[in-house]
């Protein structure tokens, strides 16, 4: 395989284990059932949890590439949490049964003119829930891991490399009119 072949490969397969852990924990969900709010509400976890997994297979090796995965604060802030509130806000005004909230939320939404719309949204629960742990996992990201500054190991007083060449440059006399250079070759040309 030339180019990218090897990478796009593994990340292929990636993606494909990914798609398949979120296979199982869809049908799982599907054997937890919503007869329940209990069990509507562990399904929906269920279901949001296949949605972050497939949302993270892309950053699955980030290290070998020299990436660290760190969680965006701006993106969970700005696109996390307001899909938390109308997904949560929807959930609770059709979730079947009776919860603690039963009405209120649904009032809520005619008293703003939103009961239609959450109505119809709100038959999609899976989908919704799915959907909250995409963004979640998109909320993540891969950067470049920090370098460490390099430690300053040289003495207080020992000169840096820019004074070192400056001191070498300048010439320097000495009886005779000569520099130090001049000296130098000086001595070594004169034998013993």
């Amino acid at each position: 395989m030339r180019g990218n072949g090897l990478y796009d490969v593994s990340r292929g397969l990636t993606l494909a284990v990914a798609a398949g852990v979120a296979g199982v924990l869809l049908w799982v969900a599907t054997r937890v059932g919503q007869g329940s709010d209990w069990r509507f509400w562990a399904s929906m976890g269920i279901v949001a949890a296949g949605g972050l997994v497939l949302a993270l297979a892309p950053l699955v090796g980030a290290w070998t590439k020299g990436l660290r995965v760190r969680l965006s604060p701006g993106t969970l802030l700005l696109g996390a949490l307001p899909t938390f509130v109308c997904v949560a806000w929807i959930l609770l005004a059709t979730q079947p049964g009776s919860g603690w909230q039963e009405g209120t939320i649904l009032r809520w939404s005619r008293d703003i003119g939103l009961a239609g719309l959450v109505h119809d949204i709100g038959l999609w629960h899976g989908v919704l829930a799915f959907g909250f742990g995409v963004v979640v996992g998109l909320s993540f990201d891969a950067v470049p891991a920090p370098v460490p500054a390099p430690l300053d190991t040289r003495a207080a007083d020992e000169p840096t490399m820019a004074e070192r060449r400056r001191f070498e440059d300048e010439p320097t006399t000495i009886p005779g009119g000569r520099d130090r250079a001049a000296r130098e070759r000086a001595s070594i040309d004169q034998p013993g």
